[in-house]
């Protein structure tokens, strides 16, 4: 299903019981906080919104992301940390009977958690596993790559605590837990049973069980949000598992990518930053306007959601389906949209002009890579206009 901007005047920490809040690009930038989102999260909480973090991180202990999370000012509880690991270990001891052996490939977090799901961590293919366990390690050594394999071709049921292909590290982009899987794939044949980490909302639904064992009612799904600053991971997470979602412009996605995400991966709303949990309609910043502008295309209204409905500006800015897992490229922008719209009294289906290309029809768009911050901003605005103006014209 197609989804499409509309609106909130509440806050949402209002509208909300539960904030499933990714950390990088979200909360901190590697060693530092992201502008206003400790403020902004303590007053959420203040309003009676309950806060979770959720990471494809399966390395890192619970309580040091925790003291992290302290060191901004925030007040946060190492169950409210919820790793891949965390979360592979609850699938895997759901999926065998209590005590079972289990395989490990990753750090010593993951293994600590196999142990408090009441599973046995055997030491290799040898002592026949029932399944095994693999997570990003980055002392991973060839042996442990190859007993891995031995024991999923003999019929271990093979787990993965995420599917990342890259990680960013100081000197770069490195592979990630996704491309370390690749090998043990490779030489077996087989593909995981399961991964526990976004891009599956399997984290989620993990996540308020977890809340719900620490003594709070389930909160369902839809009093959940899932928050994040990827759209190939916190959102089509959140639209895999029926979850509301908010985009935040804190971390990786940019505006040019909002306009071009295809179906699966457009969020429920999207703000600048964490500042929105709180304020139904802020002032007006300059990205702000853009946004704003987005907004009011759609259904006219202040906070930026989407519906079923079919608003020129995904039909003018929409590319093929991207590649699983890949956010747009270039490639994409420039080449013609594959679905169309549904036809319906605030949408009629577009002609061919409004099929073209979105570089063909807005030509100011095809070096928007190379403007500067300011001149971005007008030329979305602009273009953003234009296409309101499509639409008003559409529902006369």
């Amino acid at each position: 299903m197609t989804r499409f901007l509309k609106g909130t005047d509440r806050p949402l920490a209002e509208a909300y019981q539960l904030a499933l809040l990714d950390l990088d690009g979200v909360v901190y930038r590697g060693k530092n906080p992201v502008e206003y989102a400790a403020d902004s999260i303590r007053a959420a909480e203040a309003a009676g919104m309950t806060i979770e973090y959720t990471t494809n991180n399966s390395s890192r202990f619970q309580h040091v992301v925790a003291d992290q999370l302290k060191g901004f000012g925030l007040d946060v509880e190492p169950w409210q940390v919820i790793t891949s690991s965390v979360v592979a270990a609850r699938m895997v001891a759901k999926a065998l009977p209590a005590g079972a052996r289990v395989q490990v490939l990753g750090a010593e977090h993951l293994r600590d958690e196999v142990t408090r799901n009441g599973l046995t961590i055997v030491d290799g293919p040898q002592d026949r596993p029932q399944a095994v366990i693999q997570g990003w390690y980055p002392d991973m050594t060839w042996q442990m790559m190859a007993d891995a394999a031995f024991a999923v071709e003999a019929g271990a049921t093979y787990f993965v605590t995420n599917r990342d292909l890259t990680i960013p590290r100081e000197l770069g982009i490195a592979p990630g837990c996704g491309s370390m899987i690749r090998a043990v794939i490779t030489a077996t044949g087989v593909e995981p049973v399961a991964s526990a980490g976004k891009p599956e909302a399997y984290m989620y639904d993990e996540a308020r069980e977890l809340n719900a064992a620490e003594g709070h009612d389930l909160v369902p799904k839809e009093a959940s949000i899932a928050i994040g600053d990827r759209l190939d991971t916190d959102i089509e997470a959140g639209n895999r598992g029926d979850y509301d979602s908010l985009a935040v412009l804190t971390g990786v996605t940019n505006p040019t990518e909002l306009m071009l995400a295809p179906s699966h991966l457009r969020p429920t709303f999207i703000a600048p930053d964490l500042r929105e949990l709180g304020e139904a309609n802020r002032s007006r910043s300059a990205m702000r306007a853009v946004l704003g502008n987005a907004a009011r295309l759609a259904l006219g209204l202040k906070t930026a959601r989407y519906t079923s409905a079919t608003p020129p500006v995904w039909t003018a800015c929409a590319p093929p389906y991207a590649p699983h897992g890949k956010p747009p490229t270039k490639a994409h922008s420039l080449a013609r949209p594959r679905y169309r719209c549904s036809p319906s009294r605030h949408s009629p289906m577009p002609t061919d002009s409004e099929h073209a290309p979105v570089t063909e029809r807005y030509p100011e768009l095809a070096d928007i890579d190379e403007q500067d911050n300011d001149r971005k901003l007008e030329t979305y605005r602009n273009v953003l206009e234009s296409l309101q103006h499509e639409l008003d014209n559409s529902r006369s």
